[in-house]
């Protein structure tokens, strides 16, 4: 399953585009993962037409690591073919986005700044792969 993230805006935090880096590398070795920084809303919608939408937003659902994993892990046995996860700008996502969703994820019940939401999602999908590959990260 192919993993896409559209986010608006390159990420100016020295220290997130190291962990962006860093993350994206480490997902590679469990899934294609494609990350797109795109100018407006629309062009999200566009670019992850087709795709099963994951727009972040704190009013979503907020899974533990565990029932994550198991989402993706259902995802993957339904032959979703590609996840798409949409993160807004510095203020947010408009409401034609979060129509749009097929689920709704929140990382945490605060507002996160978009780039560090953009790390902490990353982060997230390398740890929810290792579970789901047994390997021993997700319990560090």
């Amino acid at each position: 399953m192919k993993v896409e993230v559209f986010t608006i805006g390159k990420p100016r935090l020295g220290f997130v585009r190291e962990g962006v880096e860093e993350y994206t590398k480490r997902l590679q070795r469990y899934t294609p993962v494609a990350l797109r920084f795109l100018a407006t809303p629309e062009e999200q919608l566009r670019a992850s037409e087709g795709a099963f939408r994951v727009v972040l937003d704190e009013r979503g659902e907020l899974p533990t690591t565990a029932e994550f994993a198991e989402r993706v892990k259902r995802w993957k046995l339904s032959g979703v073919k590609r996840v798409a996860y949409l993160i807004g700008g510095a203020e947010g996502h408009p409401e034609a986005v979060r129509r749009a969703a097929d689920w709704t994820l929140a990382l945490s019940r605060l507002t996160l700044q978009h780039e560090l939401a953009l790390l902490v999602l990353l982060e997230q999908l390398y740890r929810v792969e290792t579970l789901l590959a047994g390997h021993p990260y997700h319990r560090a």
